[in-house]
This record gives structure tokens, C-alpha cells and sequence, in this order.
């Protein structure tokens, strides 16, 4: 982006808030940092009231900032909190999480749409990586709208879900995932490299949130990413379907409820290429 990103950085102590505020201002794809101490002015900020520019945006339908990098932990209102009025806006910004909290409650990252976090102490590879997030994801939500009829692989970009994985966090692009397991009020992932991966989010929820990427409830304990599926097949159990190929092909069971709208689905002439 040749005008570069104007970005909020918001941090209720000093020292972290300046250190983000130098790793963006480093960066050559950032163009302006604001920066608040708490969410509560960070959310006084992107109304406009401090920054002719935010106003601007906002009343071209833009939204206010382009991303905002946001400490988790903070007195008043969390950087969850913030995140959630985020997501009510009518052009959200993208938003990453920079975060000193131990790694199974950075976790929450995912539940509120944030692109990426960063964890403390932060370094600059990692706050560029993040960077890298949020110009894809600005140019991926610019491209949807310039097009005359945006499909759901136009403005759905590819979500990073959080994982816990031996005391690290490994993030897990939403279209490495060949289907979604049920356990309970979590979800199992199970990615292209056959691995699987615990969230903490109910399948349904997931079920709503991918729906426009190609994914399909196909029995009371599984999701499927449509596009990867082979075949269709009636067993001595009633319909299953085939994800993949060769010695890597996963067999699943398809509930008796599902079965006619999975059918529609996959003989209807596409509208869009998931793949």
C-alpha cells in the first residue's frame, strides 16, 4: 500500500506503549500511529473526536483506523472488551492482540476475530509478521469492495485460529482445515498435515462463522471444508463422505438430517470457487 496504514496502539503502561508505537512507526508499511492508554480512549479516538482524519474515514464509510494493536489486559474496559465493540462497527478495523497473558488465555484471540497477536516481550520480526497480517487483510477487505459482486471467497479472508500446542501458540490458517470434530463445548481441527488441534469454541459457532468459506455441518459432530470433499458414498450405515485421496482420504459419517442439503450442495453448479 503505497499511502501506508494508519494504525492505534493502545497499551495502559508507558514503556509497552511506546515500544509498539517504535516497532509500527518502523515499519515501511506504516504510515501514522495514535496511541491511547486505555480502551475507553482508544474508542474516543476512533469516534473522531481528537483526529480530523479518523473523522474523515468514518464519513467516507471507511473505517476510522486500519488496525489496531491492543494489550489484552487492561483496567476498565479488556482488550476483549474493545475487541467486541470493534466488531459492531459498521467498517471494523483489523485487529491485533499484543498480549503478555499466559498462552491458553491468548487463546481468546480467535473468538473475537483478531488477525494475529503478538506475544511480550515483543520483538520486531514478530510485530512485522503481524503487520503482514493486517496489510492482507486491508487489501483483501479494498479488493471486495471495488468488486461489482463480491463472492464469499472475495471478502472472506483467511482467518488465523490460536492454538495451544506444548505450551506454545501456533497459529493455524483457517484453510489449512480439512474438517471440525465436536468435543463437547470445544472443537478438534484437523489440518492438512494431519494434525488436529483443541479450540475452545463450539462447533455451531464455527458452523456460523464459516459458513461463507466453504465449510458444511454434516452430521451433530462434524464440519467439512466442502471443496476438499471426493466422493460422496452410500455405506451400510447410510451416506458418509470422502475428504482427500489416497492413503491421506478421511472417511465421515453424514446424519440422515443433513444428508439432502449436503446432496444440493455438492451437485448445485458452484457460485463461487472456494478453491
Amino acid at each position: 500500500m503505497s499511502s501506508g496504514l494508519l494504525v492505534l496502539a493502545v497499551d495502559d503502561e508507558a514503556p509497552g506503549l511506546d515500544e509498539i508505537k517504535f516497532l509500527l512507526e518502523s515499519s515501511p508499511h506504516i504510515r501514522r500511529v495514535l496511541t491511547a492508554f486505555d480502551a475507553a480512549e482508544a474508542l474516543r479516538i476512533l469516534r473522531g473526536d481528537y483526529d480530523t482524519e479518523v473523522m474523515e474515514r468514518q464519513e467516507a464509510g471507511q473505517p476510522p483506523v486500519d488496525a489496531v494493536f491492543a494489550d489484552i489486559n487492561m483496567p476498565g474496559l479488556s482488550g476483549t472488551d474493545l475487541a467486541r465493540v470493534l466488531g459492531a462497527f459498521r467498517a471494523p478495523p483489523a485487529l491485533v492482540f499484543v498480549t503478555g497473558v499466559e498462552h491458553s488465555e491468548a487463546v481468546v484471540a480467535f473468538d473475537v476475530g483478531a488477525v494475529d497477536f503478538v506475544t511480550k516481550p515483543i520483538n520486531s520480526d514478530r510485530v512485522n509478521k503481524a503487520i503482514a497480517r493486517v496489510v492482507d487483510r486491508v487489501n483483501s477487505v479494498s479488493a471486495a469492495a471495488a468488486a461489482p459482486e463480491p463472492t464469499a471467497a472475495d471478502s472472506q479472508d483467511d482467518e488465523v485460529i490460536p492454538v495451544e500446542l506444548g505450551g506454545t501458540i501456533k497459529l493455524v490458517p483457517r484453510a489449512s482445515v480439512r474438517y471440525v470434530e465436536a468435543q463437547g463445548d470445544y472443537a478438534r481441527l484437523h489440518t492438512n498435515d494431519g494434525q488436529s488441534h483443541l479450540v475452545r469454541i463450539p462447533l455451531a459457532q464455527l458452523e456460523e462463522r464459516w459458513e461463507n468459506a466453504g465449510f458444511v455441518r454434516i452430521h451433530r459432530s462434524f464440519l467439512v471444508a466442502l471443496p476438499l470433499v471426493t466422493e460422496l458414498r452410500m455405506t451400510s450405515n447410510g451416506y458418509a463422505v470422502v475428504i482427500g485421496s489416497g492413503e491421506g482420504a478421511k472417511e465421515l459419517p453424514v446424519s440422515r438430517r443433513h444428508t439432502r442439503d449436503l446432496k444440493e450442495r455438492i451437485v448445485r453448479p458452484p457460485k463461487s470457487n472456494w478453491g
